[in-house]
């Protein structure tokens, strides 16, 4: 196990009726931005609540917030908030939204273009607070400081983490997922899943705990996962859906261990050129990136196929094989189409990908070992 400093200071508030405790939390005299997407909340009831709880405070609204929110929506925003004295930010909605917020609070107080630090993330110190109010499931955004922006002129989709962007407290009430559709339920639990994965199926560091804490996260999902998107809403499976996303990237399986990402990386470049699904892409890319990386993967490959699909019997190669396509049936149960073909994607796109990688330097994957001639074998492993 590798050294290690953890610190998570969001304050988790879950279950029922609590959007409610918005009342108490939020400090007195605050000048509050409320940001949220395409107006869902209106239909569900939560924009409701949340007015009739923050009814004492003066709020402005934005909202407008994209999936994969871009730069130039949220420079709006922060235009607006800068004009109106904005102080503090409530971001209602799912990590689309919260990633937004966090690059509006990390760009009221950075000096110049906001963009500069997604290009180079440490140059986001600062923010202003804010807190959420979680209706989707998915991306972990509500406990964890990143954030992935993207900008519709360059066709780019990139992060950043800010020390200062965590939420100061996220509140998480599993009833409003019930009016969610198929599709959002099914790309929640495939990024909640692919995180765990990011952070799991790297190289053994002898992190015992972390391990069987991951585990316990894909194996939760693997039992719910097709019975939250396909069945009636019940509270709690939602409920160990919900927390099953946030504690997929809140830190808590990543202390003292090895991480990848590289399927997140080129994911991104997938929905920057696509506009596919985030978590779409991660289902696509995944299952060819494990079979391209396998020997390096080797060991938690064959535990992963142990301990989470239970396969013990054959030979290594086809016990990995095995775990690769039950991971990947998994997907295509929750209704995610896994190949690019099936989304009408040839692979004409892939020598320019591969070279926005060389061009940043970037060699990704645990062991940074991913060129961009990898790259290219795994989105060709990606087609059909």
């Amino acid at each position: 196990m590798y050294n290690f400093i953890f610190k998570n200071p969001t304050k988790l508030i879950f279950g029922k009726g609590t959007i409610a405790s918005l009342t108490t939390e939020i400090p007195d005299g605050k000048r509050v931005m409320m940001t949220y997407g395409g107006g869902s909340i209106k239909n569900n009831g939560v924009y409701d609540q949340v007015k009739a709880a923050l009814h004492n405070y003066s709020i402005i609204e934005f909202s407008g917030i994209e999936p994969n929110p871009t730069y130039e929506t949220l420079m709006q925003a922060v235009a607006l908030a800068k004009e109106q004295n904005i102080d503090y930010f409530l971001a209602v909605g799912g990590g689309s939204v919260i990633d937004g917020t966090k690059f509006i609070v990390t760009a009221m107080l950075y000096d110049g273009d906001p963009w500069e630090f997604m290009i180079d993330p440490s140059k986001a110190k600062h923010a202003l607070p804010f807190a959420t109010v979680l209706t989707l499931p998915a991306t972990g955004s509500e406990m964890n400081n990143g954030s992935v922006i993207s900008k519709k002129t360059t066709h780019e989709k990139l992060a950043f983490m800010n020390p200062e962007t965590y939420p100061q407290f996220s509140i998480l009430d599993p009833e409003v997922t019930y009016s969610l559709p198929k599709r959002q339920l099914a790309n929640g639990v495939v990024d909640a899943y692919v995180h765990v994965m990011e952070q799991y199926l790297t190289f053994s560091s002898d992190s015992m705990i972390q391990d069987r804490f991951a585990e316990g996260i894909l194996s939760t999902l693997t039992e719910i996962g097709e019975k939250v998107v396909n069945g009636q809403p019940e509270y709690d499976l939602r409920a160990n859906f919900m927390l099953s996303a946030t504690m997929a990237l809140n830190g808590f399986i990543s202390m003292g261990v090895p991480q990848d990402w590289a399927t997140h990386m080129i994911g991104h470049e997938l929905t920057a050129l696509y506009g596919l699904d985030h978590a779409v892409t991660l289902a696509i890319v995944q299952p060819s990136l494990l079979r391209v990386m396998r020997n390096e993967k080797r060991e938690k490959l064959l535990q992963y196929a142990d301990r989470v699909w239970h396969l013990t019997q054959g030979s290594e190669e086809g016990r990995i094989e095995a775990a690769i396509q039950k991971t990947e049936a998994f997907y295509r149960n929750l209704g995610i189409k896994t190949k690019l073909s099936e989304h009408g994607i040839d692979n004409k796109s892939f020598d320019s990908i591969a070279e926005r990688f060389a061009i940043r330097g970037w060699k990704l994957g645990e062991k940074q070992s991913i060129t961009p001639e990898l790259i290219r074998e795994i989105l060709n492993g990606c087609l059909a």
